[in-house]
């Protein structure tokens, strides 16, 4: 068997901005995000890795250097695992997407959403998958090998390793600096771990935001508080690009 342990990248400045980073120059890690790199390091101190891969974004190489420093391994950068390309919509306030008539599209039928100016999250997922797949049969069934990719690019690596469409691949949650564990046999991946970040504190939601005295600035036209963002996304909606928090 061959053991994957997908990465997110640690926090960046455009996860706490509220923006969609996609593949913009320029971010990277915050604070947190770097005490998070170290963290993940600290976490693996006894697991042997035979190779470290990881996005060309810059996020991500930033937070595999404690973990390279640890283990002398080099960082093999795979352009199949970078972030996906938003288009037009890079760049934006999370808060202003979710008025886009595409947003209910990447909600509730991501497999058909392609982004204006930019990619479909179905050719996310074949290039990603792809790239997995590829280092699986190149590093052989003993190696274990960490990759350190984007969220939607984790979840549409999981929601095949767990035979789900890429429809439902919003059901699952990636957190920044967490670690989702896929071992591939010849027959079948088994997901081992996923979203696995070491605390449980998160379980509990987010305070919601006392209510306005002006009712019409809590909703939407459609009903719902906030139409985008990690709680203003709504209580069922998914955050383009991950979860922020």
């Amino acid at each position: 068997m061959t053991t994957v342990v997908l990465l997110r990248h640690g926090r960046s400045t455009a996860n706490t901005a509220g923006v969609l980073a996609g593949r913009s120059p320029g971010v990277l890690l915050d604070d947190a995000g770097r005490e998070q790199a170290e963290a993940v390091a600290a976490r693996l101190a006894g697991i042997s890795l035979d190779a470290l891969v990881s996005s060309p974004m810059e996020r991500c190489q930033q937070t595999l250097v404690p973990l390279a420093a640890a283990t002398g391994l080099p960082v093999r950068t795979e352009a199949r695992l970078a972030e996906v390309d938003y288009g037009d919509w890079t760049g934006r306030a999370l808060k202003d997407l979710g008025s886009e008539p595409l947003w209910r599209t990447v909600q509730a039928h991501p497999s058909a959403a392609v982004f204006p100016g930019g990619e479909g999250l179905a050719a996310v997922g074949v290039r990603a998958v792809a790239a997995i797949r590829d280092l699986v049969a190149e590093l052989g069934p003993d190696a274990v090998v960490l990759v350190c990719s984007h969220g939607d690019v984790i979840k549409a690596v999981l929601a095949d390793a767990l035979g789900l469409h890429l429809d439902g691949f919003q059901r699952i949650v990636v957190a920044p600096a967490s670690l989702s564990v896929v071992r591939y046999t010849p027959l079948r991946p088994f997901v081992e771990r996923v979203n696995d970040s070491g605390e449980l504190g998160s379980l509990r939601p987010p305070t919601p935001p006392e209510p306005s005295a002006d009712p019409s600035t809590d909703s939407d036209s459609t009903g719902r508080s906030d139409p985008a963002g990690q709680d203003s996304a709504g209580i069922s909606d998914a955050v383009p690009g991950g979860v922020t928090r």
